[in-house]
């Protein structure tokens, strides 16, 4: 990694492709919470693909290649940032809320209850129990960036299951 650390701008995004993909096409740019504003990117993206991508299996080779090729993104405009997983660097977050809100559409529908996945992640995503925080400490490449918000929406997806399972049965 390069020993200097710069607050990226438009320029920088627009300066190579990996940049302005793993900065979420400029909601990395936020001056605060740019992980939540990539989130919220990625929700807003979600609704809009979603009555265009009609099997699960489109859905699962997107998944596959958007999570690729932000490995290959996201390491690269971490190395041009200084910082393997730069606040920034938000695809991460995108790709994560797309797997969640994929999985969770069963049941989760509605915007509300859209919005409460998404608050379900970016808490996991933001306070990083174990073991997402073992995988954020360890692998500081563009692999480990990505994958600790997998992992973060795995669990979420888990809470929301259990959530949903426990609503039902206080509710009938």
């Amino acid at each position: 990694m390069p020993s200097r650390k710069i607050r990226p701008d438009w320029k920088f995004a627009l300066s190579n492709p990996a940049h302005l993909l793993a900065l979420g096409f400029g909601s990395g740019l936020a001056w605060v919470v740019p992980g939540t504003f990539g989130t919220l990117f990625g929700w807003l993206t979600y609704v809009w693909m979603a009555p265009h991508i009609p099997s699960l299996s489109l859905w699962g080779a997107l998944l596959t290649l958007a999570f690729g090729v932000g490995c290959v993104c996201c390491h690269i405009t971490g190395r041009a940032l200084g910082v393997a997983d730069h606040g920034s660097i938000v695809w991460d977050e995108v790709v994560a809320i797309w797997l969640v809100l994929l999985v969770a559409a069963p049941v989760y529908s509605t915007p509300l209850q859209q919005l409460a996945c998404v608050v379900v992640f970016r808490f996991f995503d933001m306070v990083k129990p174990p073991p997402i925080r073992w995988f954020d400490q360890r692998w500081k490449n563009g692999f480990g960036v990505m994958w600790d918000d997998i992992v973060a929406a795995l669990i979420s997806l888990f809470v929301l299951a259990l959530a949903a399972r426990w609503t039902n049965e206080w509710l009938y």
